[in-house]
């Protein structure tokens, strides 16, 4: 495997990626916490697929950053503590619900986040295909389904998760089904976002 070289920005984002995967790697092993090591080998082989394909995929400074931010906020999310929990488990604002129906928190603003990018990602990939014939009406349908189908994915790695570690924070049926809504909610605001970068000439 070849690492393509890489601007100038793109070495920052790799060294922060790689830094907080090192350190958070170290501190998990440290812990016992096996949940997040799992966690933190699929997202060093997504950062690997990324940067590996980079000269390719031609992604930009807003989507690298925002898979670099994403990653983060993920593993301070199972590892970082305020007020005795997890940060996954803190309540941010108290808009509905309780329990673990309880809206809004720390896990469901990374997911509307990290699919939104994950949207964007989608986006950069269909590029080179988009032209001034494409049928737009179409094609945002399919980002936002292609966005909310990687959600659906990485509930999969997190049944995994739950599958071959005992006792997971992941929880359960209810916490499921509002990540699947925060997903979408992230793919849907990152259409709108497309849109007006597109109208604006800016994608």
């Amino acid at each position: 495997m070849k690492f393509p070289s890489l601007r100038a920005g793109e070495k920052i984002l790799a060294g922060i990626a790689f830094t907080y995967i090192a350190g958070f790697t170290a501190y998990y092993v440290s812990i016992r916490n096996f949940e997040f090591l799992w966690y933190i080998a699929v997202l060093a082989g997504f950062f690997v697929l990324i940067f590996v394909t980079i000269r390719r995929s031609n992604f930009d400074y807003l989507t690298l950053g925002g898979l670099t931010i994403w990653g983060l906020l993920h593993l301070m999310g199972g590892g970082v503590k305020v007020y005795g929990a997890t940060l996954y488990k803190l309540h941010l604002i108290p808009l509905i619900g309780s329990g673990e129906l309880f809206v809004l928190k720390y896990d469901q603003v990374v997911h509307f986040f990290g699919f939104a990018v994950a949207t964007l990602v989608v986006y950069h990939l269909l590029k080179p295909y988009l032209n001034e014939r494409t049928n737009w009406k179409v094609v945002y349908p399919l980002m936002i389904a292609a966005g909310m189908g990687l959600g659906a994915l990485n509930e999969i790695v997190e049944f995994i998760a739950v599958l071959v570690v005992p006792h997971t924070g992941v929880g359960g049926y209810n916490n499921t089904g509002l990540d699947l809504i925060f997903n979408m909610l992230g793919a849907l605001t990152a259409a709108f976002f497309i849109r007006y970068r597109r109208n604006r000439g800016i994608y």
